[in-house]
């Protein structure tokens, strides 16, 4: 066996014996935070942003987002036709603009309905 395996085995061990999930609960998070980032990112690309401010805005709100998931997502919405983007000269340096497609627009629409009907479910089996 090396250090290595020792080390987190016994992590491993305690872990279980002591009940901490922190890793479950991580995974967890992760997994309810990666679907909440598409909706917040469509719902801020309502206004035009190049990625620098979009990160910022949704920062701000409280959506922390690395810029490692942040362009992959944007992307894909956009292969997905739910954002247009375009080139454009900006303070002497080309940035990528986004914004909410028509049909991105409608697919918004429909998916804060959706979380409207989760969150009042939610409500009424968490009180």
């Amino acid at each position: 066996m090396t250090p290595y395996t020792v080390y987190h085995t016994v992590c491993g061990i305690h872990h279980m014996a002591h009940g901490t999930n922190n890793g479950l609960f991580e995974n967890l998070r992760l997994e309810l935070r990666r679907g909440s980032l598409v909706v917040a990112v469509l719902a801020a690309l309502r206004k035009e942003q190049y990625g620098h401010t979009l990160r910022k805005t949704l920062e701000e709100q409280g959506m922390e987002i690395d810029e490692g998931t942040l362009y992959p997502l944007l992307r894909r919405l956009e292969a997905q036709g739910l954002l247009a983007s375009e080139w454009r000269e900006e303070e002497k340096r080309n940035k990528r603009f986004y914004r909410l497609s028509t049909e991105g627009k409608a697919i918004l629409k429909q998916l804060l309905a959706e979380w409207e009907s989760i969150n009042e479910s939610l409500k009424g089996l968490v009180r």
